[in-house]
């Protein structure tokens, strides 16, 4: 199948060709034409298959053949990271259309608080929105959601995991009850199986490679002391030339303690992490996804909803709390049926952590001893 199979209004497809986008992915294939019937939707699909432009796209058509100038679809993400991409995405697709869009999330200025102010107050068509911050402005009394039609959760089961239900509960009480709501989500626990039956109305479901790592991952592990941690990730990026390395903490202050250790070593290394300005977190990415950065270190704010290309080797420096976040941190490479390599430092306290990841995946990774 090709995107002009889905005979999309010639103002988008314009912006599909000049992106080169010609084949859909499977979650695209399957979750358009389910939008684009104005049906609600449940699509389970894990990072790097292809989602956001599953939603935006038939979003965008609907635009296209029927324009607007008030707010028809709100986008609610977990995370301004996410917000961005989604964003960007967005632009790209709908370059010879008149959509409008903006991204809302925290950490800004003021001028940036103004800025969201007038994009909800005046309508712009799509919006995405953190749920935290849009609270702040919905309860400032101005925004105007009376005509929306669309209804987005973007990774649902990490906002959940995040602790935004309540937010997300009340959001809806803004929004009017006849919409198209569609959630993606890349696990369905309870809690999103309970969230969707509040929120859908009668929803399609499609199911997408749920919890498998991409088959060009190259899987291994050490067993290694947390003493020993340090040592072994500087003659992991000291034996070979990466251009491409992320590396997982736990926290922030593991990751400002890890990247002051490998800046020390010579390595061209960053850091990300909650306590950076705005502006400060988007140069960091700018500098990784243009190579000038060799090695990022990050919390798991990463893991998920960040799209750069050629990342050879991702290494988990701690084993995440939640088996999911493993498929994440290690989906950041071999995107798009390329190579790249995972490497797990596994300490004593980790061991069942790591178990639960194997049984999860279905196979027992290659340990090795760091001496």
């Amino acid at each position: 199948m090709k995107f002009i199979d889905f005979n999309f209004e010639p103002a988008l497809q314009e912006g599909l060709d000049s992106m080169r986008f010609e084949n859909p992915t499977p979650v695209q294939e399957q979750a358009i034409p389910i939008i684009l019937n104005n049906k609600d939707l449940i699509a389970v699909a894990q990072t790097g298959t292809g989602k956001t432009a599953a939603f935006l796209l038939p979003v965008l058509n609907k635009l296209a053949k029927k324009p607007s100038d008030h707010t028809n679809t709100l986008v609610i993400v977990p995370t301004r990271e996410l917000a961005i991409q989604i964003d960007q995405a967005l632009q790209g697709f709908s370059y010879f259309t008149s959509t409008s869009s903006l991204a809302i999330f925290g950490g800004g200025t003021g001028i940036s608080f103004e800025n969201e102010k007038r994009a909800l107050t005046q309508g712009a068509n799509i919006i995405i929105a953190t749920p935290g911050r849009l609270m702040s402005h919905l309860n400032m009394g101005y925004v105007k959601f009376d005509q929306l039609e669309h209804l987005i959760l973007d990774e649902a089961d990490k906002m959940l995991d995040m602790g935004f239900v309540d937010d997300i509960t009340k959001i809806i009480t803004y929004l009017p009850k006849k919409k198209q709501t569609l959630l993606f989500s890349a696990t369905m626990p309870q809690s999103i199986v309970k969230l969707a039956k509040k929120l859908l109305v009668d929803p399609e479901q499609i199911s997408i490679a749920i919890s498998k790592p991409a088959a060009g991952i190259v899987q291994s592990a050490y067993k290694v002391s947390n003493q020993q941690k340090n040592k072994l990730i500087k003659s992991i990026l000291k034996e070979k030339e990466y251009n491409s390395v992320l590396v997982f903490s736990s926290t922030k202050q593991k990751v400002k303690d890890l990247y002051s250790e490998l800046l020390s070593a010579g390595l061209k290394v960053k850091a990300i992490h909650s306590d950076l300005e705005q502006k400060e977190r988007e140069e960091v990415l700018r500098g990784f996804r243009n190579k000038q950065t060799q090695i990022l270190v990050a919390t798991d704010i990463l893991s998920r909803g960040i799209d750069i290309e050629d990342i050879e080797l991702v290494i988990n420096y701690d084993v995440p709390g939640d088996a999911e976040d493993y498929i994440h941190r290690i989906g950041r490479t071999a995107r798009a049926n390329t190579k790249g390599a995972a490497i797990t430092f596994i300490n004593e306290q980790d061991q069942q952590k790591f178990l639960r990841i194997e049984k999860l995946i279905g196979k027992e990774i290659e340990k090795k001893t760091f001496v």
